[in-house]
């Protein structure tokens, strides 16, 4: 297991979004998720995610495909843990029990393993608090990557806005993660 980075976001920091149109934590996303994740001790984050009308798939049921996003955004936040920038290169995701509308979904993520470029995490998401039931599951490899791997394959007038912030750290950070 690598040691947390020494950049890393203090234990209890919010982690804010790391950019403000992404699906997962942005705020100025219209039908985001809005995640919201907190650095926990060690290789660990903690988020919430309240299940809204627009995120259902069957009547006042969240759809499945939000759900591992939800996974997916909380399990990205890690690597700024590692500070290391990364994509998913697989998620594989367990339902356990229907998540109504209008619940709010507790993330625990933690870091399992590093090898190379390779970063190994897990996570659950539980509904009714962050001791309540377990209703999802997941693993996923994350595949740590250059500044390149967006600039190239993103949307060039995405990539310029993004490179215009004249917030430094939301400038590097709209890089840091592909949750």
């Amino acid at each position: 297991m690598p040691d947390r980075a020494p950049e890393a976001p203090a234990p209890g920091a919010r982690l804010g979004s790391h950019y403000d149109h992404c699906f997962g934590c942005g705020p100025q996303h219209p039908q985001g998720l809005r995640l919201d994740a907190v650095a926990g001790e060690g290789l660990t984050v903690d988020a919430e995610f309240t299940v809204r009308p627009g995120h259902q798939g069957g009547p006042g049921l969240a759809h499945g495909g939000v759900l591992m996003t939800a996974m997916d955004e909380t399990l990205g936040t890690l690597n700024w843990l590692l500070h290391a920038p990364a994509v998913t290169g697989r998620l594989e995701t367990d339902f356990v029990r229907p998540v109504p509308v209008d619940s709010v979904l507790h993330i625990h993520a933690w870091v399992t393993g590093v090898h190379g470029r390779k970063i190994y995490s897990a996570a659950e998401g539980r509904i009714g608090g962050p001791e309540g039931p377990v209703a999802v599951r997941a693993q996923a490899l994350f595949i740590q990557v250059k500044l390149e791997h967006f600039t190239t394959h993103g949307r060039p007038e995405d990539i310029k806005k993004a490179l215009d912030d004249p917030d430094l750290l939301k400038r590097s950070r709209a890089f840091e993660v592909n949750p």
